[in-house]
């Protein structure tokens, strides 16, 4: 199997449908959604076999904190690992993994020997092999299409997710009620089986990195500090927090509701999800209309709504058809949330720090579906079920006010390719990577008619410094030639200094030119490196340094 880098045939208009178009995108699809009808199977029987073995609703909601908790405990050194190991390895250790454990708790359930905290452990494990997996998963995807294509390979991602959810549960819960929790578990370590051989015969592309290779505690700082310094990403992770913490009273509770207050079976349980996975489906048909007059901030207001609606008829409604059809429109709207945050995350990355970007979201999210299953569990087992699905809906409500200091801007425009614009510096020695600190300056003329807009650029391009690698940026002028203003960026080694010229991409390099149009020198703006002297590995003296000179 093979990947393409271009659209087939003369670039038609790009559908849903566009992704399908590429082998490898398909077959992994396919495999991937066999292998999410297993998990699925497996989290029905799992919720219901901890629902029959225990009196507590808290143990039931720690099945969501035990498929979470890992996530929060994992996602970035996945993501770490994820930008800087072949993929293809780590995805066949992490389906390997969870195949080994599902089949393992399946034969244990079969002859017997487990018991409310032992499926709670089992289900930590297999938490453990998707937080690996997960970051690793969606940074892939970015691999098999283009990216005019990628928003729609994200929604068929979430497609197959959904269906699976829509299949799932009803197989599941049909095996539970004839047979046994087991044989679900059991099946599920099968599902995994065909991910793995996919991915084990995909020739995946050697991808090749410019600049020094990064450590791994390295790439865990770079990737926080991306995140710490990109108001976008940090927007789209705040609101993120706040949905899947009122979210998660749904997920960590239904099944609560459908035994202890409908007094149901876990037939009907599972037939609840069905509705949940058919609503998300269907709402992947929706998207391509909404997208055309709906932005990806409006989509997520319209899903806190509905999920606000969600918790509220949870704790009010006691017919189970009426459910049903709220959990159709709970699904659409959970798809349509978890799309728009998924798709701006992957879209305002570059590659280089893509995976890492991706772990951070999903630890929010698991982080809020963790924290919120144990709070919402809490209340209801001191206070009701009632109360509790009634605070979540409030929460739901309180949160739409999010949107106002954290707004969701589109990213379909942007250009994240490496800009390779900064030639290397011209020294008088070879350097070691490890080599600093670093000390960067470059001097411009100013005219003091243009420092307040030239200031304001400025400190854009600051931020923009300090996400890629500076420690500290600072601008300064001359006390006896105050047109003359130098800024200057700190970095920790000449190696990270090397990674700053290849983070740098296009839209950043419309940024810089934007500051430089201020300068009014006879020529370019002069730059000038400072190393530390002598050079030590990493080391700050108190004393003189050595001076490189180049023009970028």
């Amino acid at each position: 199997m093979t990947d393409s880098a271009a659209l087939p045939g003369p670039a038609p208009k790009v559908t849903l449908f566009t992704p399908f178009a590429y082998s490898i995108f398909r077959a992994i699809w396919i495999a991937g959604m066999v292998s999410n009808v297993g998990t699925w199977m497996q989290n029905v029987a799992g919720v219901w076999l901890v629902t029959t073995l225990t009196t507590s609703a808290l143990l039931v909601a720690l099945m969501q904190t035990a498929t979470s908790l890992p996530s929060f405990l994992l996602s970035l050194p996945a993501g770490a690992m994820a930008d800087l190991v072949d993929r293809r390895k780590l995805l066949l250790f992490t389906q390997g993994f969870m195949a080994v454990v599902a089949t393992i708790l399946g034969v244990m359930t079969l002859l017997g020997g487990t018991s409310a905290l032992g499926v709670l452990g089992f289900t930590f494990l297999l938490g453990m092999g998707s937080a690996l997996n997960s970051p690793i998963w969606q940074a892939v995807t970015n691999e098999l299409v283009p990216r005019p294509v990628l928003p729609f390979a994200i929604t068929l991602n979430g497609v197959s997710n959904n269906i699976a959810r829509a299949i799932g549960p009803a197989i599941g819960g049909a095996i539970i009620a004839y047979y046994s929790p087991g044989w679900v578990f059991v099946l599920n370590g099968l599902s995994f089986l065909g991910t793995w051989a996919v991915v084990y015969f995909w020739k995946r592309e050697v991808t090749i990195t410019n600049g020094p290779a990064e450590n791994f505690i390295g790439a865990l700082r770079a990737g926080m500090r991306y995140v710490q310094y990109s108001p976008s990403i940090y927007g789209v992770l705040v609101r993120t927090f706040a949905f899947s913490f009122g979210a998660a009273a749904m997920w960590g509770l239904v099944s609560v509701v459908v035994a202890r207050k409908l007094h149901l079976s876990s037939g009907h349980y599972g037939v609840m999800l069905s509705w949940l996975g058919a609503g998300a489906v269907t709402g992947a048909f929706l998207m391509g209309r909404a997208g055309e007059r709906l932005s990806f901030n409006q989509r997520v207001l319209l899903g806190v709504l509905a999920f606000t609606g969600t918790n509220l008829a949870l704790a009010l409604i006691i017919q189970i058809y009426v459910l049903y059809a709220v959990m159709f429109i709970s699904g659409i709207a959970w798809l349509m949330v978890m799309t728009s945050f998924s798709t701006t995350v992957q879209l305002s990355v570059p590659k280089w720090v893509q995976a890492r970007v991706i772990s951070v979201y999903m630890l929010v999210f698991q982080a809020g579906l963790s924290l919120g299953s144990l709070v919402w569990g809490e209340l209801a087992d001191h206070l009701s079920l009632e109360t509790s699905l009634l605070l979540a809906a409030g929460w739901m409500l309180v949160s739409i006010l999010l949107a106002v200091p954290f707004p969701m801007r589109g990213a379909e425009g942007l250009d994240l390719a490496p800009a390779e614009h900064w030639p290397e510096p011209v020294t008088k020695s070879t350097i070691d990577p490890d080599d600093g600190p670093v000390v960067v300056m470059i001097e411009y003329q100013v005219e003091p008619a243009d420092w307040p807009a030239f200031h304001e650029a400025a400190e854009q391009l600051r931020r923009l410094r300090l996400r890629d690698g500076a420690l500290r940026v600072g601008m300064f002028s001359d006390v006896a030639n105050p047109t003359q203003i130098t800024e200057f960026f700190y970095v920790a080694t000449w190696g990270e200094h090397e990674r700053q010229h290849h983070r740098f991409t296009r839209e950043d390099e419309a940024l810089e030119a934007r500051v430089r149009r201020f300068h009014r020198g006879p020529s370019e703006p002069r730059v000038k490196h400072f190393l530390a002297f002598p050079n030590t590995s990493n080391v700050e003296m108190a004393t003189p340094m050595q001076t490189l000179e180049s023009q970028r």
